[in-house]
């Protein structure tokens, strides 16, 4: 009985012993540190990255090295434990295995750490699963390679270079919407507010003669705005699909009558413009001199995508030709307005079947007349007729790189048929030329149209082009809205980015349109001026005034280290400024440009190319404050730091550089590729300290709390006898850390051991 008792005391101390041993195991752990953990949609993370249905797909996910329990992967039905395959400075990668179907594979991770269970998705850290923020893989989605990343170059044709006056609009070659048409001699007016009429002669043969300049500048993409057949300067109301507009192309045959006189408005008096637009040997020399375009562009190693506006035409059409200029042309079939018997009247809806000759009763884009709705689901042969189009110039001889769709969304049906179409029109142009890309334009979350089967990608307002302008500058991107509340809010942009880049997957987001300004909207420079306003009331000048290059240099900056395809439109480099449209369609500033802003661009297109990080690594947020905000390009091999202050005095301020896997060890090397200032910029480089990586890594060198850059104040500090003592020590810690250089240390190396491989 006492041996028995004797045992089982025995017993319970051995068990407090364990559980002691265990307690202090259990508190020697690493707090779990939440910030390492890591994963997205890039070809580093999931591989393949663009997979195909049946594929097997390998997934992974980073943490802090020796911190976490375990990695499972999550899906609809499986829990896959993740293993370790590689631990690289400081981190453990874990990944799996996993082999998808036809259907969309959503997935996230759950992390596991003694008795805490975390979750990662799309939006980072969460404690609660939520279905809508997983990671989405959509078999068989695919976006060109060439565009990930590709810098484009946006040019209004009619603005951008005369390159040959003989095929200029002359001054009241044709009546449209109230007017003439208006030849402008003076290059460097500002347009008109109704200026749509209004043609300074830019074309095609502009744009052949400045193609060395947009190489040097580093240009991979040139996107046109509408170029076909058409009335007005944007040339989004198309007259004829068929045909590059001789405008821009070539007149070959031309009429020396003709010209509309007085107050007659009648187009079917307009023999000089009818002449030259529906003249087949002006329409093949057009076609022909854009071919001619397209296979210089190709020759250097450049791509070329269209405008393409299928959600209406124009008056002028030849399917409706209200004016009546193919009425009376051989050649033409009578149009839809013309005659109830035309082969195009079902290509429009007409609301009054008694109203023929001359029926104006048909449905208008948004109700404009000048703008004919397209009634794609009462005609098949229209349907097929665009398709057609779509294909015609993505082959050859033409060989265009892709489309950009204006407002793709509203075709004007129903949502179900507008998403029809366009998986028709993928289907045709893809089957013309798979590497051909489809962007759209589009407003609100498009996720819906970016499954594989319709868009690759789309214009990016609400994850770029907007949240970026209200940060620098406050301002809404039309210039109609100042927010001082926005100005310098990082944490709306970080929000904003973070919500809208997730509706855009990473094969749509690596090729996004990333732009500061276009056609449609004020330019980004005169946005720097915090000035609400438009040219009608403003007057030209107020663009201009108060701008701030300084801020349009951080804008550039973040454009070409952003995750997409950063675009330039025509003459944002040269430092040009306008208010929305139309001033924002200001002729290219030939012989008045601002070049150190070119030169930026230049530089900061060379580093983008340069980098392949840029282009498809990851992103990561490092920092961020009023008016300051870091983030990170970053892979395994390769690391980017971007860092903007947007206010006015220069400060100091620590970033942890760890979380985008930057190495803590002493070999690591920093290099300064480009820094701006209010003056202006420098790419002299500047190679990084040894107390700049450790702070840096580390944190504060201070041998005591009472002395860190942000003091962990001491009641008894005043009265401390060893505070001199430990501020010494951090004096001369600080002297000798920043006395040498990483070349310094690199070089002592070689020296003893050889040349490193870094």
């Amino acid at each position: 009985m006492i041996n028995d008792r004797e045992d089982w005391t025995e017993m319970e101390h051995e068990k407090a012993d364990i559980k002691k041993r265990m307690q202090y195991i259990l508190n020697m752990r690493p707090v779990f540190n939440k910030e390492a953990l890591f994963s997205d949609g890039t070809e580093y993370y999931r591989t393949p990255a663009e997979p195909k249905a049946g594929d097997t797909v390998t997934i992974k996910f980073r943490t802090q090295r020796n911190n976490v329990d375990s990695v499972y992967l999550v899906s609809q039905e499986q829990r896959v434990q993740m293993e370790i395959c590689g631990t690289e400075n400081g981190f453990d990668y874990y990944s799996a295995q996993v082999t998808i179907g036809a259907d969309i594979f959503r997935y996230y991770f759950e992390i596991q750490y003694g008795w805490v269970t975390c979750y990662y998705n799309n939006q980072g850290v969460c404690m609660k699963h939520e279905g809508r923020m997983d990671f989405e893989i959509y078999p068989g989605f695919d976006t060109p390679k060439w565009a990930k990343g590709a810098v484009m170059y946006q040019i209004y044709v009619d603005r951008f270079l005369n390159g040959d006056p003989t095929n200029d609009v002359v001054t009241g070659e044709y009546h449209y919407i109230g007017d003439k048409s208006v030849q402008v001699e003076q290059w460097n007016k500002i347009p008109a507010v109704m200026g749509v009429r209004e043609f300074y002669g830019g074309d095609l043969q502009g744009i052949m003669n400045k193609l060395d300049y947009l190489q040097d500048l580093g240009v991979e993409v040139i996107y046109l705005n509408p170029i076909f057949v058409s009335p007005s300067n944007h040339k989004y109301d198309c007259q004829d699909y068929d045909y590059v507009d001789p405008h821009y192309g070539r007149i070959v045959e031309d009429c020396n009558e003709g010209i509309l006189l007085g107050d007659d408005d009648d187009n079917s008096h307009a023999w000089k413009y009818i002449k030259r637009v529906t003249d087949k040997k002006n329409l093949e020399a057009s076609n022909e001199l854009f071919a001619k375009l397209t296979a210089e562009i190709h020759r250097r190693g450049m791509k070329i995508i269209l405008d393409g506006v299928f959600n209406h035409c124009g008056s002028f059409n030849k399917w409706m030709d209200r004016e009546r200029i193919y009425e009376n042309q051989e050649g033409y079939p009578k149009g839809a307005y013309v005659s109830a018997d035309s082969p195009y009247r079902n290509f429009f809806s007409f609301n009054d079947p008694n109203a023929w000759p001359y029926n104006t009763s048909y449905d208008g884009w948004w109700a404009h007349d000048t703008l004919p709705k397209l009634n794609y689901e009462g005609s098949r042969e229209l349907y097929d007729y665009i398709l057609r189009v779509g294909q015609k110039w993505v082959s050859a001889p033409y060989n265009v790189d892709g489309w950009r769709l204006d407002v793709a969304a509203d075709l004007g049906h129903s949502n179900d048929f507008n998403h029809q179409f366009w998986k028709d029109f993928r289907k045709a142009v893809k089957a013309a030329n798979p590497n051909a890309i489809i962007l759209a334009e589009h407003y609100g979350n498009p996720e819906g149209w970016l499954k594989g089967d319709e868009w690759d990608t789309v214009m990016n307002y609400d994850a770029f082009m907007e949240p970026l302008t209200w940060f620098l500058t406050g301002m809404e991107k039309h210039s109609d809205e100042y927010r001082e509340d926005l100005l310098g809010n990082s944490e709306a942009f970080i929000g904003a980015m973070k919500t809208h880049m997730r509706a855009l997957h990473m094969s749509a987001l690596q090729t996004a349109m990333n732009e500061l300004s276009n056609h449609d909207h004020s330019r980004f420079l005169t946005r720097t001026n915090h000035r609400v306003g438009r040219i009608s009331y403003a007057g030209p000048e107020a663009a201009s005034e108060g701008v701030n290059p300084a801020v349009m240099r951080e804008a550039v900056t973040i454009q070409m280290t952003w995750p997409g395809a950063p675009t330039v439109y025509y003459g944002d480099e040269a430092g040009l400024c306008g208010f929305t449209d139309p001033d924002n369609r200001r002729t290219y500033p030939w012989g008045r440009e601002d070049y150190q802003m070119i030169d930026f661009h230049r530089v900061m297109i060379r580093i983008h190319k340069k980098y392949e990080v840029l282009k498809t690594g990851s992103l990561g947020f490092l920092w961020n404050d009023y008016q300051g905000l870091c983030y990170a390009r970053f892979s395994r091999k390769e690391q980017m730091i971007v860092i903007i202050n947007n206010q006015a005095e220069s400060r100091d301020v620590e970033i942890q550089l760890w979380q985008a896997g930057i190495s803590r060890l002493a070999d690591t090397k920093l290099k300064r590729i480009v820094v701006t200032s209010a003056e202006g910029f420098t790419e002299e480089p500047e190679e990084y300290t040894a107390g700049d990586i450790i702070r840096t890594t580390e944190g504060s060198l201070a041998p005591i709390a009472c002395l860190d850059d942000v003091p962990n104040r001491c009641e008894r500090q005043d009265q401390c006898s060893t505070l001199e003592f430990w501020e010494g020590l951090k004096k001369v810690i600080d002297q000798y850390v920043d006395s040498v250089t990483l070349a310094d240390l690199v070089n002592n190396h070689e020296e003893k051991c050889g040349k490193l491989d870094l």
